[in-house]
């Protein structure tokens, strides 16, 4: 049972405790709600399908505190672009919450 416990635990990519209501609270003041969904599509796509994208690669939490920090140009659902918000915060340890809380989903 013990050695079962102990592959299991390495099978996991190893994260932090994810704070889900500190990054909730900085994507409502954010105003990520207005485009994003936790399980459907609206303007952007839903934190889930984000999430199932990115969540087994090993920079998947980089890339999105890449691209929720930079302002990179984005396609829409419907086709248009436009440039993604900046979520307003330089603390390193709140971006990484919120994007390893995105990955959670």
């Amino acid at each position: 049972m013990g050695l079962l416990l102990l592959a299991l635990a390495g099978a996991t990519p190893a994260r932090a405790q994810v704070d889900a209501e500190a990054a909730q609270e900085l994507a409502r003041n954010n105003e990520c709600f207005k485009c994003h969904a936790i399980d459907k599509k609206k303007k952007g796509p839903a934190y889930t399908r984000i999430a199932a994208r990115l969540k087994t690669k090993p920079d998947g939490v980089e890339t999105v505190i890449q691209h929720i920090t930079s302002g990179p140009l984005i396609e829409l659902e419907d086709g248009k672009h436009e440039n993604h918000r900046i979520i307003d915060t330089k603390d390193p340890k709140e971006l990484r919450n919120l994007a390893e809380w995105i990955l959670s989903l």
